[in-house]
């Protein structure tokens, strides 16, 4: 089944992709600043919200990791 058709792997690819982003962005911080418009800004935005919220989106991995071992 595809990621976008189930809601608990959908919620999981977009705290993977603000991680990401927050990551990557730590890491090269000049080459995210420098594309904040246009379709390039969705991954500063994403790093912005996984910046600024981090300790709601550490929890909310943190819940998604136990829901996926309760799960299986």
């Amino acid at each position: 089944m595809s990621a976008l058709f189930n809601f608990q792997s959908l919620l999981l690819v977009i705290l993977l992709f603000i991680c990401t982003c927050a990551y990557t962005h730590y890491v090269f911080p000049r080459i995210m600043d420098s594309r904040k418009d246009g379709v390039m800004g969705i991954f500063w935005r994403a790093a912005r919200v996984g910046e600024r919220l981090s300790p709601y989106v550490s929890m909310c991995c943190i819940a998604m990791a136990v829901s996926l071992l309760i799960g299986q």
